[in-house]
């Protein structure tokens, strides 16, 4: 039994990685040669020609740089805001509270549709707008569900302490309250990271302009339409130099996937350890 059980749990991990690893294969393999078939385990013509059309690439590297971007502030202006709201609405005291908690919950299940939310996007000025990728995305109800339950177990007597000794309700927050929750930042902060990072569809709705499109985007019109000046520009001696170096549609999308996919799976290590009280924070019974 206990074999079975191994057998089945290495199958169904290999059945998750392989298609990752068979991507990272045919990126590192000469396009004209992958187009053959029979590449699956190892490059049977190894190059870097690949990544380098895509480091080499402007518009590919705005773009990269565009979704950084907004990763950071996103992730850091959401968790602060969430967090902020979570510690009003964890306070027993305030004047409406339940009011506030099922007026939050609503908006979890009713939602206004795509086209009002269009129009209110387009009134408020942020069509072709960097903001678009921030503002919307400030407050996340369950993330503010998961932070307020960890906020009310902490002891009273943390906050009553500092602020016997002077300290104001923004000091209790940023200096007590904040460096406690580390795990719970840690964990929401890294969902709230891939969200923003693997996000294509606000762009593809908001903006027009190809300056402010990120990464996911363009890869996302590349392989709907097999596009492969989306990749390297409609510049008639970038595809012949693509020619020469025997690079295909499908080994350049291949290594832009890869490198798509790299950074954010990179900083899974680093906040592993926090998952599991993290997560676990927001199960816990009020």
């Amino acid at each position: 039994m206990i074999v079975f059980i191994y057998l089945f749990l290495i199958l169904l991990s290999f059945s998750a990685l392989y298609p990752f690893w068979n991507t990272l294969v045919v990126s590192l393999n000469e396009g004209l040669d992958t187009s053959k078939g029979g590449v699956t385990f190892w490059p049977r013509e190894f190059t870097w020609s690949n990544y380098e059309i895509v480091f080499n690439n402007e518009r590919l590297l705005q773009a990269f740089g565009i979704s950084i971007l907004r990763t950071v502030i996103g992730t850091i202006t959401a968790i602060f805001m969430t967090s902020l709201l979570a510690y009003g609405m964890s306070k027993s005291q305030l004047i409406g509270r339940k009011f506030f908690t099922v007026f939050f919950i609503f908006t979890m299940y009713f939602g206004g549709g795509l086209i009002p939310t269009f129009l209110l996007i387009k009134s408020l000025g942020l069509m072709n707008n960097f903001l678009v990728f921030i503002i919307p995305g400030l407050i996340s109800v369950w993330n503010m569900i998961v932070f307020r339950t960890f906020f009310k177990s902490l002891p009273n007597g943390l906050e009553e302490s500092a602020q016997i000794d002077g300290c104001s309700n923004w000091g209790v927050f940023l200096k007590i309250v904040l460096p406690l929750s580390g795990p719970v930042i840690a964990t929401l902060g890294l969902f709230t990271a891939i969200s923003h990072w693997n996000d294509w569809f606000v762009p593809t709705i908001y903006i027009t302009n190809h300056d402010l499109m990120p990464i996911q985007t363009i890869l996302r019109r590349i392989l709907n339409a097999n596009l492969l000046n989306e990749a390297i520009g409609a510049d008639s001696l970038a595809q012949e130099r693509l020619d020469k170096r025997n690079i295909t549609s499908k080994s350049l999308i291949s290594a832009t996937i890869m490198v798509v996919s790299l950074p954010i799976i990179a900083v899974y290590p680093f906040v592993q350890k926090y998952f599991v009280k993290g997560v676990m924070v927001g199960s816990l019974k009020e």
